[in-house]
């Protein structure tokens, strides 16, 4: 079965074997091991003119929580104003209240900034107090793509409220599971969630 599939890449190289390997669309970051940050202009600019495929920039100016100072926000809106520049697909973004809360009046200043680019609420999701809640926060806010892992550690272990996150979002946003899947688990998270589009840094055996 073919599966609609982001890469996330953190490399030149990686985007280009993400393009050989049949990947519909790339997410840039730099540094997984903190969960990605905003890759640099220079990264940005060798992959835009190197790929075919639709790229999306996570714009995280730091590891760690998703609350943000005026200062990281202003780092944030610097980051999605270049993206603008450099015409790249989409964004992914995302800011919580320290009561776990989608942070409205934040994200509403970021996406402003965005538009008419792609907006995807990355996996601060999967820090909010109350997951269904914070769904319909992010629909109300006109997020085109939510990428989340279930509330879990990986997508394969949230699989049940991924489904129940698809089922509920009806169709007004795009749910995509992300986190840990990877080619011996994919078909079972789709049979448990029916998501329209997966997620993953692609790094296997099997799945180079």
């Amino acid at each position: 079965m073919k599966y609609f599939r982001e890469a996330c890449c953190t490399s030149l190289e990686a985007v280009l074997a993400a393009e050989r390997t049949g990947a519909q669309r790339v997410e840039l970051c730099e540094r997984l091991e903190v969960g990605g940050v905003t890759p640099s202009e220079l990264l940005l600019r060798r992959v835009l003119a190197a790929t075919h495929l639709p790229v999306n920039v996570l714009v995280r100016p730091r590891g760690g929580d998703f609350v943000y100072t005026e200062e990281e926000t202003q780092a944030m809106l610097e980051g999605i104003r270049l993206c603008r520049e450099l015409g790249v697909n989409g964004v992914v973004i995302g800011a919580l209240t320290s009561a776990g809360e989608v942070d409205l009046p934040l994200m509403r200043r970021l996406i402003a900034a965005a538009r008419p680019l792609s907006v995807t609420f990355h996996r601060a999701f999967d820090e909010t107090a109350d997951p269904l809640a914070a769904l319909e926060d992010v629909i109300a806010l006109g997020c085109d793509r939510l990428l989340t892992s279930g509330h879990a550690p990986d997508a394969f272990t949230g699989r049940a409220l991924i489904g129940e996150l698809v089922r509920r979002a009806a169709g007004r946003i795009v749910v995509m599971a992300g986190c840990g899947v990877r080619p011996g688990n994919i078909a079972e998270i789709a049979r448990a969630c029916a998501a329209p589009e997966y997620h993953s840094s692609c790094v296997s055996e099997d799945w180079p």
